[in-house]
């Protein structure tokens, strides 16, 4: 991640001018502010990847504005600029967040190795944040809802198959809940205390999906200022999930095969092989066979990451769930939205058990969510439910 956005704040006007009008030459998106008090107005406002602050100034220190950014923005990099005679200070404000200091006076030069810093600096925060988030993101309800036979036989299917190390494929329509499932499949293996990490095959442009799967090195492509790990990197000796297989670009699919095959693969713009060791599960509402036939989807990938089918039934072929799952939506909703907990009357569940659910448990959530927020009535009537394609 490179540094766009800076603040300086000096009540030296000729230092102000200097460093606005070097760092506007490399690009940069600079404001100025002659005090503390200005900063702060400006930091309400708007958000800056790097704040850089003299360390004595007449209204307000560089120490105090340290405070205000990093209560604002935690992640905002501080740069404090000092002269001789503060250089404890500065040390100080190191030890409260700052992330590096200036000894007036420096040199352009000086200064712009410092922010190439905090920008490598800044991208490894991000990696972390982001390997936290994925990492954290185990969406799994309090219990996976199996009322029915057939979704029953799912879960004892899923729970055996999480403790092995084969690739897995779950198919599926729309909205039955395959993403749960993978999570469920992950939380009972044993990577389960390893990174999960999510890729939707879907959401991700051509051009970038390759990146997206193997990171790249500094200087790859356009606007690539920093090296970034990919999701295969991240999820390295954990699980990751490749949701909607089949919108992989046709070229990138046999690089997605050499890494099943071999383990490896090298970054976008790098020679250097990585090694992992990552177990797949991936997800499709498609018919593959019918993708291979197409030629949009390689027979050989499929097989590989075919090793163990895993079908999830439609909300229509597991009836005794639909009710059960209401139930946990609609508690679900009501606390998130802080209402009452509000109550089905028997011609309501009628209307929900009698609907097709083309939308599934996705469409399920839906309607309930919808009449949890807009219908103020202690109990749900069947108008009250508005359902699609009904």
């Amino acid at each position: 991640m490179r540094i766009e956005k800076i603040l300086i704040v000096d009540d030296e006007e000729l230092m102000l001018r200097f460093l606005a009008e070097t760092l506007r030459r490399k690009k940069y998106e600079i404001e100025t502010a002659s005090c503390g008090k200005e900063a702060i107005t400006f930091l309400k406002k708007k958000t800056f990847d790097l704040v850089i602050t003299d360390m004595k100034m007449g209204d307000l220190s560089g120490v105090e504005l340290l405070r205000k950014v990093k209560e604002n923005s935690p992640q905002t990099v501080v740069i404090v600029m000092t002269a001789f005679g503060t250089i404890e200070n500065a040390v100080e404000a190191m030890r409260l967040g700052a992330f590096n200091y200036l000894l007036k006076p420096f040199t352009p030069d000086a200064i712009e190795t410092l922010i190439e810093k905090a920008s490598d600096h800044l991208a490894l925060v991000q990696e972390n944040l982001y390997l936290r988030e994925e990492v954290s993101s185990k969406r799994i309800p309090n219990q996976l809802i199996a009322e029915s036979p057939v979704m029953k036989k799912v879960l004892q299917e899923a729970i055996q198959i999480a403790k092995s190390q084969a690739s897995v494929l779950i198919h599926g329509e729309s909205g039955t809940g395959k993403e749960v499932i993978a999570a469920a499949i992950h939380a009972h293996s044993l990577r389960a205390q390893k990174s999960y990490i999510r890729v939707n095959c879907a959401a991700i442009p051509d051009t970038l999906i390759e990146s997206e799967f193997f990171g790249h090195e500094k200087g790859a492509f356009t606007g690539a200022d920093q090296k970034r790990l990919g999701r295969f990197e991240l999820a390295n000796q954990g699980t990751l999930l490749l949701d909607e297989v089949t919108e992989i670009p046709i070229g990138l699919q046999p690089k997605l095969l050499r890494v099943i095959q071999e383990q490896e693969f090298e970054r976008v713009g790098g020679s250097k092989p990585v090694s992992v060791d990552v177990r797949l599960i991936s997800t499709s509402n498609r018919n593959l066979k019918e993708a291979i036939q197409e030629k949009i989807f390689r027979e050989d990938l499929y097989y590989r990451l075919n090793v163990v089918p895993l079908r999830l039934p439609s909300l229509r072929e597991r009836k005794e769930d639909i009710l059960p799952l209401t139930h946990y939506f609609l508690q679900k909703y009501c606390v998130e939205n802080r209402k009452p907990l509000k109550k089905l009357t028997k011609s309501a569940e009628k209307k929900l058990l009698d609907h097709a659910w083309p939308g599934n448990i996705r469409e399920l959530a839906n309607a309930l969510e919808r009449v949890v927020v807009i219908d103020p009535a202690p109990q749900i009537e069947p108008e009250h439910l508005t359902l699609d394609y009904s």
